[in-house]
């Protein structure tokens, strides 16, 4: 019998044992992998996934779907770390870590810019996500979607949208469509801005107000001309930049 749903914890529980298979098979999970399953809830995909590793992390902050979890699994099995994952340290993992997770949508996008932080620690991430989340997360510049969002994960991460999960799969059903997504950390060769908090002020400026044009919104950190200077129109909107362009303008006059 599944708990019953908190709403102040934005829970939907994955119950439709198709998504569910899909979800393990994508992950590709090897037995040694050190992996952290982000919000298991009532152990849907923890149950499957411990089939397949020798033992497995898992951030839970409903003490009440904790202790159900405890008596479920044996701590040699799964270890469990009861907070709030937005304030959880994967670097106390003590390892590269591959990590999967229903997330709540009321958290999913505080929860990528924390977890963004640990990118070199990250092998891979697996997530299901509110579909409108998932389509901005891989959005393409000069799209409806694309947003600060994309750019500060693009910047580091390759981002690949797997498949849907429709509401029939949960329980209770959300409102809205589901996604699951895929991020891998590039290479050491990915491009990289020469000053990283000065690239992240820009890329937030530039969506700060987007029916503004870069001349208005980067005067704070560059000039029309300076702009120009990087082969970059100043009457652009930065809804059409690259992630380049972005690191281009972060790098000029440094």
């Amino acid at each position: 019998m599944l708990p019953r749903a908190k709403k102040q914890f934005g829970q939907h529980f994955l119950t439709d044992r198709h998504y569910i298979d899909r979800i393990v098979s994508a992950i590709d999970v090897k037995r040694a992998d050190v992996m952290v399953e982000i919000g298991p809830g009532p152990g849907a995909l923890t149950a499957p996934l411990l089939d397949k590793l020798d033992h497995l992390h898992a951030v839970e902050i409903d003490r009440d779907l904790a202790a159900a979890l405890r008596l479920r699994f044996a701590a040699e099995q799964l270890t469990l770390h009861e907070q709030d994952v937005l304030a959880f340290d994967f670097g106390s993992l003590g390892a590269r870590f591959r990590c999967v997770g229903n997330l709540p949508y009321n958290i999913s996008t505080p929860f990528l810019f924390h977890l963004e932080t640990y990118a070199e620690h990250l092998i891979d991430g697996t997530f299901m996500l509110q579909k409108e989340v998932v389509d901005r997360m891989v959005a393409a510049p000069d799209s409806a979607d694309y947003g600060r969002l994309s750019v500060m994960l693009q910047y580091r991460f390759e981002m690949t949208r797997l498949f849907i999960v429709p509401p029939g799969a949960f329980t209770p059903p959300p409102k809205v469509d589901s996604a699951i997504v895929r991020m891998t950390p590039l290479g050491g060769d990915r491009l990289v801005a020469r000053n990283d908090a000065r690239f992240t002020a820009m890329v937030m400026a530039g969506f700060g107000q987007r029916r503004k044009t870069l001349g208005n919104t980067l005067k704070p950190f560059l000039s029309a001309a300076q702009i120009e200077a990087c082969g970059i129109d100043p009457k652009r909107r930065a809804e059409t930049l690259s992630v380049a362009e972005f690191v281009a303008l972060a790098d000029a006059n440094l």
